[in-house]
């Protein structure tokens, strides 16, 4: 027996965005573990960047590296709303070609 979010993630009785909008919210936990061990890297040699720039910012000769490290900090930084934006279109994605097979 289907379960109530079943019944309303039906596709024969909901328009394409409300069933993908309903799918994506019952599973997007479930597949969003696997992009946490990215986001964690990330977020972790982001503050390593900054905190290396940071110190070599101290010693004359390092202040060369302490603005690339930065730079690099700042390039990492936009790389985990990619990472989120990609999980997004990729889970739509599926849950639009869900819809449309059993259509």
């Amino acid at each position: 027996m289907p379960t109530r979010k079943e019944q309303t993630a039906n596709a024969q009785t909901n328009s394409k965005q409300d069933y993908v909008d309903i799918k994506m919210g019952d599973h997007d936990l479930f597949v969003k573990k696997g992009y946490d061990m990215m986001y964690t890297i990330n977020d972790f040699l982001l503050g390593m960047w900054f905190l290396i720039g940071s110190v070599f910012f101290y010693f004359e000769s390092l202040k060369e590296w302490g603005v690339t490290l930065f730079v690099l900090g700042s390039v990492q930084m936009l790389i985990r709303p990619t990472i989120r934006l990609f999980h997004r279109f990729q889970l739509r994605k599926h849950y639009e070609n869900e819809y449309d097979r059993k259509q």
